[in-house]
């Protein structure tokens, strides 16, 4: 069993001045996937599952219930974390499942608002023994969000995190979610701004959006939790198309859904030492 809180896994990449991949899971194979390539790369993980995922799943309990199996079967140390939750009872609920990482996001409410609601669901997190990561400043995605006058302040981040008692906190530094390409500008110095400001790990979110020379320096900068998605979803469909224009005849999902199981395991063990500095 290998299972342990994102804060634990965090803590260590902290000491040793690296950072860890937390990968998001919406299929089964994503949580098989992200497993395994941690495994060949010997290094600490967390899967990640969004209220977004829920969603579309209908209900939390069946993809939380094989991810959190997969992460207990693991053999290197694994986290299972519910990503950008605004919903206070889907991350009550989760807690209950077994949920060891919550991340609540009050980014789109006003910073007073925002503290008040954060400090709350630390303590609900911290009652189960939970890890709490939350967001200052908002990332956004598909709207495109970030102009430097909505980063994330040093002085706003000392202040928020010394008011809520959250664990890890994700900030605004150029990068954006959803991100097909590989472009972003992040603010290295400002990175490192913050890094200093705050006593607690910092996390990267947008992270499909950031070529690899600047995912390290991100994470020399001081980034400790790096959060990838869309980049795997992107190198999972293109696998899955490849097979499928490969035999028009092809019927069976696990024929072609393997395939791309074995790309992502394989990006997974890259990124993970990526991330490690290696």
């Amino acid at each position: 069993m290998s299972k342990l809180s994102s804060l634990e896994i965090v803590r260590e990449a902290d000491r040793a001045g690296t950072a860890v991949g937390a990968f998001n899971v919406i299929l089964l194979e994503h949580a098989e996937a992200i497993i395994a390539g941690a495994q060949i790369a010997q290094l600490p993980v967390i899967l990640q599952i969004s209220q977004n995922a829920v969603t579309y799943h209908g209900a939390l309990e069946p993809i939380s219930l094989a991810t959190l199996a997969c992460a207990t079967a693991a053999t290197v140390p694994t986290s299972v974390h519910l990503d950008h939750a605004e919903d206070t009872e889907l991350i009550r609920r989760a807690l209950d499942l077994g949920y060891d990482s919550i991340m609540y996001d009050g980014s789109k409410l006003d910073f007073a608002e925002n503290v008040k609601t954060s400090k709350e669901m630390a303590a609900l997190a911290h009652s189960y023994g939970a890890t709490i990561e939350v967001e200052l400043g908002e990332i956004g995605g598909k709207d495109g969000v970030h102009a430097p006058g909505i980063r994330t302040k040093p002085a706003d981040a000392k202040s928020f995190v010394a008011e809520t008692g959250v664990d890890l906190l994700a900030v605004a530094v150029g990068s954006s979610h959803a991100m097909t390409s590989r472009d972003a500008q992040l603010d290295f110095d400002l990175i490192a701004e913050i890094h200093r400001a705050v006593p607690i790990p910092l996390v990267l979110h947008g992270s499909s959006g950031v070529n690899d020379p600047d995912l390290q320096s991100a994470v020399r900068a001081g980034m400790r939790k790096i959060n990838i998605a869309t980049h795997l979803n992107h190198i999972f469909t293109d696998a899955v198309r490849a097979t499928l224009a490969s035999n028009e005849k092809l019927v069976d999902p696990r024929k072609y859904i393997s395939s791309a199981r074995a790309e992502v395991t394989s990006e997974i063990t890259r990124l993970l030492k990526l991330l490690n500095l290696e």
